[in-house]
């Protein structure tokens, strides 16, 4: 099944790919509580991520880089506000140096993340990210974003 919709909206300066999956919710919050399966579909299919540390309580936060098709390695930070397990999770999301750390001047964007069962064992996905302007969000998707993550959410079905 995998990615169903993708919305923009420039006035709520929002990006939202939903996506569902034949399986039970527990499995698909699993995706993103054990990082060794987090790695598996974070990065898109050319920038496979490896998850250098992994804390997913409020206050917490995740460092991963992602290796490009030519050995480039842009390294990325989450910082978790808020944990609702199996249901859901949000985070600041944000470039980050060599060491993991926030790059200085470069906009970072929440992304709220919403599993929900549906009928006959689907949980559906819905993964919000929120822009602080109309220029972060258009640098953001200028880099590829949407492409990335849509390519990234459609390699879930194959780990499920």
């Amino acid at each position: 099944m995998t990615v169903v919709n993708v919305q923009k909206d420039t006035e709520a300066l929002t990006m939202t790919i939903t996506a569902e999956f034949d399986a039970p919710i527990k499995r698909v919050w699993q995706l993103w509580e054990d990082p060794r399966q987090l790695e598996r579909w974070w990065g898109p299919p050319t920038y496979p991520a490896t998850v250098t540390a992994h804390d997913m309580t409020p206050g917490g936060g995740v460092s991963y880089f992602m290796t490009g098709p030519d050995g480039e390695k842009p390294h990325g930070y989450w910082r978790i506000l808020e944990v609702d397990e199996p249901k859901g999770l949000a985070f600041e999301n944000g470039l980050a140096d060599d060491s993991g750390d926030p790059t200085p001047n470069t906009p970072s964007m929440i992304i709220r993340v919403v599993l929900s069962e549906q009928p006959e064992g689907v949980t559906r996905m819905a993964i919000e990210s929120t822009f602080p302007t109309v220029e972060a969000m258009e640098m953001f998707l200028t880099m590829g974003m949407q492409e990335g993550m849509t390519g990234a959410v459609s390699q879930i079905d194959a780990l499920l």
